[in-house]
């Protein structure tokens, strides 16, 4: 496991990570409690916060919610290229953790309430996880304000969808399904083997010099968190590089010691 850390020390740029066999309860992590800018990744405990609402009888995926043309933002996903329409939240919902769409994002942030959002982040134990803006509002970036989480955070959002704790199995199980589908596999899964890329539920964040990734892998050998976060980058293609190798060495760890 020390490779990891002397990789990053030859790395430039400022890296959190951890991972844990999640059977055997072993970790190894560096700076995992760092607070970073979550980028794309704060997209997971907001899906948790909005099955959680589904769960408490407080909305419904079959919802119908109108996307109009002052609601899109352009980047990820392509709700955007769409003309007005309706869309259920459940759409949204996959939308937003598949293809990582910042207008569904968006909606979803508008449904429940940043406040409320933010309730649900301390009620799932999280501690460095912090809503404070819309996805691609560069005008509340430029004021300073940023979506923060930790490596450690994140593990723990991907834990409580292993186990089922805080949302019910169905809902969890829900996630889950979708991430296995996550469209980009460029950072951490990249070198793992694509016959288990099914059993890996992932999901990434970009921003100008950060990129970051978290993972469950459900596997032969156990089942593994592993999340990656960085910042301070020289480029965005020098993180996507650091995280693909970081993930080849983790699978290379596992492949060989793991039983």
């Amino acid at each position: 496991m020390k490779e990891l850390k002397r990789y990053l020390d030859e790395r430039i740029g400022e890296y959190s990570f951890y991972f844990e066999d999640i059977d055997s309860s072993y970790t190894y992590s560096l700076n995992e409690r760092a607070i970073m800018p979550a980028a794309s990744c704060i997209k997971l405990p907001i899906a948790i916060a909005l099955l959680k609402e589904v769960e408490n009888n407080n909305i419904s995926l079959q919802e119908k919610v109108l996307i109009k043309c002052k609601d899109k933002v352009y980047g990820s996903g392509i709700l955007h290229e769409f003309d007005d329409k309706d869309y259920s939240i459940k759409e949204l919902l996959i939308a937003m953790l598949i293809q990582s769409d910042s207008t569904a994002t968006n909606k979803i942030i508008d449904i429940l309430g940043m406040e409320k959002i933010n309730i649900y982040f301390k009620e799932m134990g999280l501690k460095e996880t912090f809503l404070k803006r819309k996805l691609r509002d560069f005008t509340a970036r430029e004021k300073g304000l940023e979506n923060l989480s930790s490596s450690f955070d994140l593990a723990q959002c991907l834990k409580i969808l292993h186990y089922g704790s805080f949302l019910n199995r169905e809902y969890s199980n829900f996630i889950i399904n979708i991430l296995d589908k996550f469209q980009r596999r460029d950072k951490l899964p990249f070198y793992m083997p694509e016959r288990v890329w099914s059993k890996i539920a992932n999901i990434s964040g970009s921003l100008n010099g950060i990129e970051n990734d978290a993972a469950l892998l459900n596997l032969d050998k156990g089942n593994f968190v592993f999340v990656v976060l960085s910042k301070s980058l020289p480029n965005n293609v020098y993180g996507i590089v650091t995280l693909s190798k970081l993930g080849k060495m983790m699978w290379d760890i596992i492949d060989r010691n793991w039983k």
